[in-house]
């Protein structure tokens, strides 16, 4: 039985409610069973990080950078363990989760470095006989709430840094991926050696972790607190943080538009977006939600384009597959109502609906009937106003619509107020840089695909998407650290700013003789 594991103990209460977590690929398997801890488990796990934080800041940071190179290479030595764990536990293709778990490793590599460059200034003063200085100090106890189609690499991005400035952790990761998540823990707790109390999780459902939170909030006992899933639990997150005068680091949804200009490479353009809109079943905040494709190529881009959709692989994620499951019930049942967003007026290209012996997918690899796979759909013709236009569609379904002039196609991109991620295609350097400064979103991909991020990269969004809080790279340092300036003035007498500066005295009026 999984459970909440809190100063290094792991916590049952018989009253809890338990969850048995599925592999949506082959639904009889259960993969675990997790107890649902209740709101005051979640308090209880942030008393105990805030007590431990003193302590953590303590520890200097180029060796809380070196527990981050230690969780680097264990969780490198069990990359291939994790990574099949996340295929059994949400669905994903092996290469993906793979590729997934190289992004913690690559986070820690990058973070290593950083607890040796937590700088601060040395800023001249105004004053004789005084110095000025500035230091990052740590936020304090950080709430991290992450969603589970990326189980661990998300949840990196927010853990890594957020310990190696000092901070201590309360993660409540999604109940659907409780395995995976018990798995990070441990690596982390024991490849980094963190003193108990350090790094708490806490198993629990959004009810719960909600009223945790809010409790937590109001005695003080969180700091910060990082927030991956929904833009309407986003909105709710931020609305309570902001109550308390806290801003939180919010990496909500997307609605990703890639344009195709009419000098781009088709094919390429092609090969970009089936793995923007069905990797990972398009079940990914950078997920392709609309091509916007010049008139003068629609046809032919759509022919190319349902082409390999028809073509692309779909089934166990075991095997070499482009896409399999859809991560859980609930998004199965979400995803069936996007598909009835379709109206008359748009063009639905090949078969929509789960994948059954009734509605099959030629080359299916496995048995549909055993987990809860779905057709990858394209609709053509979607405009503003269209829901399938206008909102995300967090699945395997990807919009086409066409415009006359980059000037409309970045109006297109920007409409759905979404800004997260980008990309455009095209040989023009003109076309490219008009389109980066024209559109709202976070991230932009010149020739690649909306998905995909670098350790060294800030990633994050702007409007439905975020606000404007960035992880990766050295970014994410100003999420979990707070600027702290220090005078020390050595002068023996009180220098008063800006009463006391001497003053240079010009002579305005001086002309150069002839």
């Amino acid at each position: 039985m999984i459970s909440s594991v809190i100063d290094g103990a792991a916590v049952f209460d018989e009253t809890q409610a338990s969850l048995q977590s599925l592999n949506p690929a082959h639904l009889d398997e259960v993969v675990g069973e997790v107890r649902l801890a209740p709101a005051r488990v979640f308090v209880s796990a942030a008393v105990v990080a805030k007590n431990a934080q003193p302590a953590w800041a303590d520890v200097p940071a180029p060796v809380r950078g070196r527990a981050i190179a230690h969780i680097g290479r264990v969780v490198e030595q069990n990359s291939e363990r994790l990574a099949k764990l996340v295929v059994r536990e949400i669905g994903k293709p092996y290469a993906e989760a793979l590729g997934e778990v190289r992004e913690i490793v690559d986070t820690c590599d990058f973070f290593l470095g950083e607890g040796r460059r937590l700088y601060g200034q040395t800023v001249p003063s105004e004053m004789p006989d005084k110095q000025l200085f500035t230091f990052r100090n740590p936020v304090g106890t950080v709430a991290i709430i992450t969603a589970g189609n990326f189980p661990v690499a998300v949840p990196s991005w927010y853990i890594v840094p957020a310990l190696l400035t000092g901070n201590t952790i309360v993660w409540k990761p999604a109940e659907y991926s409780a395995v995976v998540s018990e798995a990070f823990h441990e690596l982390f707790v024991h490849g980094g050696g963190l003193p108990d109390g350090v790094f708490n999780i806490v198993q629990a459902d959004g009810a719960a972790t909600y009223d945790g939170l809010e409790q937590s909030l109001q005695l003080g006992y969180v700091d910060k607190v990082g927030f991956t899933g929904s833009s309407e639990v986003g909105r709710e997150i931020g609305a309570l943080t902001g109550r308390h005068l806290q801003t939180a680091c919010l990496e909500l949804g997307g609605k990703n538009p890639l344009v195709v200009t009419p000098s781009a490479d088709l094919d390429l353009a092609v090969e970009g977006a089936l793995f923007s809109g069905f990797g990972t079943a398009g079940q990914r905040c950078t997920s392709l939600g609309t091509v916007i494709v010049h008139e003068s190529l629609h046809e032919e881009f759509l022919r190319r384009f349902t082409a390999a959709v028809d073509s692309a692989v779909v089934g166990d994620p075991a095997q070499d597959v482009l896409m399999g499951p859809l991560l859980d019930a609930k998004f199965a049942e979400r995803y069936e109502k996007y598909l009835g967003w379709v109206q008359p007026q748009h063009r639905v290209h090949g078969r929509t609906g789960r994948i059954t012996a009734g509605n099959p997918r030629a080359g299916f690899v496995g048995d549909p009937a055993e987990g809860l796979y779905y057709h990858p759909v394209v609709v053509d013709g979607v405009r503003p106003g269209d829901e399938l236009f206008d909102h995300e569609t967090f699945g395997p379904i990807v919009g086409v619509t066409t415009y006359s002039t980059l000037e409309q196609a970045i109006d297109l991109a920007n409409v759905p107020g979404y800004g997260l991620s980008s990309s455009i295609y095209t040989t023009d350097p003109a076309d490219a840089f008009a389109f980066r400064r024209g559109i709202g979103a976070g991230m932009v991909s010149i020739n690649n695909s909306t998905s995909g991020a670098e350790a060294h990269l800030p990633f994050g969004g702007n409007g439905k998407s975020g606000n404007g809080s960035r992880q990766s790279g050295m970014w994410v340092l100003d999420q979990f650290t707070r600027w702290q300036s220090v005078n020390w003035d050595y002068s023996g007498r009180l220098q008063k700013a800006q009463m006391d500066v001497a003053e240079l005295e010009p002579d305005t009026g001086f002309q150069l003789g002839d």
